[in-house]
């Protein structure tokens, strides 16, 4: 069976895609950066420019930096210090032979139903710090668990259910009153 893992970044577009598109735009402006720095900038902590047009006080209740942060948080706690070991290694390296710093995707991989758990409550409780109201936090938690479940399920292996575009659907004999009308079970 083949692990497919989500990458970070693909994750909040989904997510807010579905909950906030207005915020699309934001999304749009951090594609230019690394996992790393897209963190940075939505902690506040790299205030040297502001590429996105205005300052990060602004995106303080926005959807994306809580779904963005949350998540970030949550990967971290889940993976723990093996990836951040195998993330610096390769990343040394990559600084030594390219000389500058270099940022891999963040991924997720499918998650167990205590790491969808834990997932649910670091993003119900980065959007009671950003200042969500809790319907809201709990709508888009909803939402980041439900694209993590779907992502698992497209790798469970459960074959697709042949529908009358699926070229594996078996062909039905007409009707003999109707020609073009498929025979009814």
């Amino acid at each position: 069976m083949e692990v497919k893992a989500i990458r970070l970044r693909d994750l909040v577009q989904d997510v807010v895609t579905q909950v906030a598109p207005e915020e699309l735009p934001l999304v749009a402006g951090l594609a230019g950066f690394d996992d790393a720095t897209a963190v940075r900038r939505l902690r506040g902590r790299d205030r040297r420019r502001e590429p996105l047009g205005f300052g990060l006080g602004e995106v303080a209740a926005l959807v994306t930096p809580v779904v963005w942060l949350a998540l970030d948080q949550a990967v971290q706690r889940i993976l723990g210090t093996w990836v951040d070991q195998v993330i610096t290694g390769t990343g040394t390296t990559l600084r030594r032979l390219f000389r500058r710093p270099v940022s891999e995707p963040v991924t997720i991989p499918p998650l167990t139903p205590e790491q969808l758990a834990l997932v649910r409550e670091s993003v119900l409780t980065m959007a009671a710090r950003r200042g969500l109201e809790p319907e809201r936090a709990t709508v888009i938690a909803d939402a980041v668990v439900t694209r993590l479940v779907l992502v698992e399920a497209e790798t469970d292996g459960t074959p697709e259910l042949p529908g009358p575009d699926t070229p594996d659907a078996p062909d039905r004999p007409q009707r003999p009153d109707r020609p073009d009308a498929p025979n009814e079970p």
